[in-house]
């Protein structure tokens, strides 16, 4: 979750005594899919540990030892409250979370996956915190991370203009969203010009995914 100094975090989620999990899981299922999604990526067979670093309520990190039944898998999150609604999903032996900021975490042994979902767009500089989370991987380790790539669309747009605007600029200013909060896929695999040739000799085209998910009323 967000580090508890964070003044951009979604009003609706939080409030000035913290995260509140019952709003969170209002849309529990739009949350689930790119957790989802971006766990279909990771190949690891048989996982020995697996850390969630920013792990909420703690049902999406139960589904990780559903998946890898062999796993001890660990939340940690900055937040009481998501951490309090987070130890219903405990498994003695199995699924465990702890108090931790992702800014400072490290490892006190191998970690086989380590999982961030929708998190580091709170965290500034956070590319140089991936490095440091992948270089510390043992071999055969994977690293799966997710942002939220909108920060440029109308939406955080029009409210970064709103936030700065005459009216509100004394009060929100700091808090607009800033376009280049995360940064195009490209550059998180350290890509720094259009389409070059990989050392492995492999080349990168990096693209955005879209889901629509629609049903028709009763």
């Amino acid at each position: 979750m967000a580090p508890p100094d964070d003044a951009t975090r979604p009003a609706a989620e939080s409030s000035p005594g913290g995260w509140q999990p019952d709003t969170y899981l209002r849309f529990a299922g739009e949350r689930a899919r790119p957790f989802t999604d971006l766990l279909a990526r990771v190949s690891a067979e048989s996982p020995r540990r697996i850390v969630d670093l920013g792990c909420g309520e703690g049902s999406l990190t139960a589904s990780l030892a559903r998946r890898w039944p062999g796993a001890a898998v660990t939340g940690v999150d900055s937040s009481p409250e998501m951490l309090a609604a987070a130890a219903s999903s405990t498994v003695p032996g199995r699924v465990m979370f702890e108090a931790g900021d992702v800014r400072t975490w490290a490892p006190d042994g191998p970690v086989d996956v380590v999982v961030s979902n929708a998190v580091l767009h709170w965290v500034p500089g956070h590319p140089q915190l991936m490095a440091r989370w992948a270089a510390g991987l043992p071999p055969g380790g994977w690293l799966a991370v997710q942002v939220p790539g909108n920060f440029r669309a109308p939406t955080h747009a029009l409210l970064a203009a709103l936030c700065r605007s005459p009216e509100w600029a004394d009060r929100l200013a700091e808090a607009a969203p800033h376009p280049d909060t995360v940064l195009e896929p490209a550059g998180y695999a350290d890509v720094r010009a259009a389409y070059p040739a990989r050392p492995d000799g492999t080349t990168l085209l990096p693209f955005r995914r879209v889901f629509a998910v629609g049903t028709r009323p009763s």
